[in-house]
């Protein structure tokens, strides 16, 4: 495939992990707990693999790889433990905020882990990421003087925790298929939540009451997804430049809150919207321009 379907792969893995948050609210809307969500969430999702891979030719995969792949899948577990934990205490605005540090943490990570200085382009779109992030929630015009400390500790938590799944997405398990390799990664990501969550009203009481509607919504847009689209796109955009392109999750939390909530977005988050997506497209379009001038030797 060619660079820029790679880099739209990574676009669409971060608006399909942008969709979640609005189905979130309306479940607990409807009076579902976080437990009872993030388990449905990876239950359906893990289910989804499960009947996806026996249409998909069996290939063996070594034990130590599968287990690899298992624990690879546990920041992707915390992470919506930590976000979903996070929109208990915080309003819905200030918690994509929190999460949305992964793009800082991001290029922070390769920098450190693959020696990869971050490039002016890089540093430049993560800032106007940042600043579109802050008018496309509307910060300016939310109070922020008694924001409860562990709501902002759990969002970044799960900020640093996505940044992790993004990193491990494109090192682990690079050859497998990457529907055989995000159905072991979302199984290790379901154990993980059970054992956090034991699924006891799960079975007995919430799926049957309507809650296999909203997981089998955020099992498809939060754990099958993102997965598959990030383990085809990482390891070709890399994970700091990964990073970047997965801030599309920001707007399209945005405009999911419009279309789904109808919520009122004033002008000043839609120039926040804009901003955000000026700050996906600039590194990559660069990236682009300098691979075709290299590949023509123009």
């Amino acid at each position: 495939m060619r660079p820029w379907v790679y880099a739209l792969l990574a676009f669409l893995g971060g608006v399909s992990f942008g969709i979640p948050s609005t189905f979130v609210k309306i479940a607990y809307q409807n009076g579902f707990n976080t437990a009872e969500v993030v388990g449905a969430q990876y239950l359906f999702g893990a289910l989804l693999f499960w009947v996806t891979i026996l249409f998909i030719k069996k290939v063996k995969t070594p034990f130590s790889m599968v287990i690899k792949l298992a624990v690879s899948g546990v920041p992707m577990a915390i992470t919506g433990v930590f976000y979903y934990n996070s929109l208990n205490y915080l309003d819905a605005s200030i918690a994509i905020i929190m999460l949305f540090q992964f793009t800082w943490m991001g290029l922070i990570g390769e920098w450190i882990i693959d020696r990869v200085q971050p490039t002016r382009e890089k540093i430049i779109s993560v800032t106007v990421l940042f600043i579109g992030s802050l008018f496309a929630v509307n910060l300016f015009g939310s109070s922020v003087d008694s924001l409860p400390i562990q709501g902002i500790l759990l969002g970044l938590l799960g900020a640093l925790f996505f940044t992790v799944f993004i990193f491990v997405s494109g090192r682990v398990g690079v050859s497998t298929h990457p529907i055989r390799k995000s159905m072991f990664m979302t199984t290790g990501a379901l154990i993980v939540i059970f054992i956090i969550y034991p699924p006891v009203t799960l079975f007995t009481e919430a799926i049957g009451d309507g809650l296999w509607i909203w997981g089998s919504i955020l099992g498809i847009f939060g754990v099958v997804l993102p997965p598959i689209l990030f383990s085809i796109s990482m390891p070709q955009v890399g994970s700091g430049l990964g990073t970047i392109l997965s801030a599309s999750e920001l707007p399209t939390a945005v405009c999911m809150s419009i279309i789904v909530l109808n919520e009122h977005v004033s002008w000043i988050q839609w120039i926040g919207v804009v901003l955000v997506l000026l700050g996906v497209i600039l590194p990559t379009a660069t990236t682009l321009y300098k691979q075709r001038r290299h590949r023509y030797g123009t």
